[in-house]
């Protein structure tokens, strides 16, 4: 089960004349390589879901990716492409000698590991894909899905306030805000690491890449897709998603259809962040399907 866990290592790392940080739990022969959300949050609370790992033998690397957390912060908006965060990630990659690693990607950091994986497959043993997708236009038909069931008024309102670019109204910061709470963490009370990352998001690259919320892709990535070159990847890949993510199990399913060697596990009563609000099931499925993979 999670828990908050000092790192063993932190490293800096330069990358095109940036400071990386990463962080580094455990020794194990294994490494979980974890790739977190946003664009433009911290990685605490994806780092602190997984360093628990180390109970199970594994070494679990986590790293602040350029624009956020302890990471240089610059602000130029060329930087925020899926490219360059690939090309950032296989930089990390290799200058701590991760070797072949299991590669996790959550949410937007799942979208940057199936990128790697088509770039660098030779780099990964296994594909973790969180509550993340491979088709953004698939996506965002199913986000209007679930904005619909706010009801055809709040719809009404929420087109009138992005027509306008008033995302800061309160009424429309009020119904993105139900949306979170079903869609994102279904849990009263947000975790601290969840919170940690939230306070200290850099909306810079969220708002180049993405949009002003969960619910409205409008960035440089709302055309991304990749199911076609899916079929090609041939590692093992466990895809998970909540029940009730915003990131819906019809976008998961699309994925498995399109990949060879996948299995995908959907986790009732859970959203976005499974291994939060489900982790009874969740940690079990993740450490299977690891071990199951393991050198031997």
């Amino acid at each position: 089960m999670w828990r908050e866990i000092e790192p063993d290592a932190r490293h800096e790392i330069e990358v095109d004349g940036y400071r990386i940080v990463a962080y580094s739990f455990g020794s194990g022969d294994e490494t979980v390589f974890c790739l977190n959300g946003g664009p433009g949050l911290p990685c605490d609370y994806l780092r602190e879901a997984h360093s628990c790992l180390i109970d199970k033998g594994y070494r679990v690397v986590a790293f602040d990716q350029l624009g956020t957390g302890a990471s240089d912060r610059p602000s130029n908006k060329a930087l925020w492409t899926i490219g360059r965060y690939v090309q950032e990630t296989e930089a990390v990659r290799t200058a701590l000698g991760l070797g072949k690693v299991h590669m996790l990607g959550h949410s937007w950091g799942g979208w940057l590991a199936i990128d790697y994986a088509l770039t660098y497959p030779e780099n990964l043993k296994t594909l973790i894909l969180e509550d993340t997708v491979a088709d953004m236009p698939h996506l965002i038909s199913e986000l209007e899905r679930l904005r619909a069931a706010l009801g055809p008024e709040s719809v009404a309102m929420m087109q009138k306030h992005e027509a306008r670019g008033t995302y800061d109204h309160p009424e429309y910061l009020a119904a993105v805000t139900i949306l979170n709470y079903r869609h994102v963490c279904r849990l009263p009370e947000w975790p601290a690491p969840v919170r940690r990352s939230l306070d200290d998001w850099n909306m810079g690259p969220y708002q180049t890449m993405q949009g002003s919320n969960e619910f409205l892709y409008i960035g440089n990535l709302k055309d991304w897709n990749r199911i076609s070159d899916l079929p090609g990847l041939s590692m093992p890949v466990l895809i998970t998603t909540g029940e009730h993510d915003e990131l819906t199990p019809a976008c998961s399913v699309r994925m498995k259809l399109a990949l060879p060697h996948a299995e995908l596990k959907v986790f009732a009563n859970a959203s976005h962040m499974p291994f939060y609000e489900s982790p009874h099931d969740y940690y079990p499925a993740l450490l299977d399907f690891l071990s199951r993979h393991r050198a031997s």
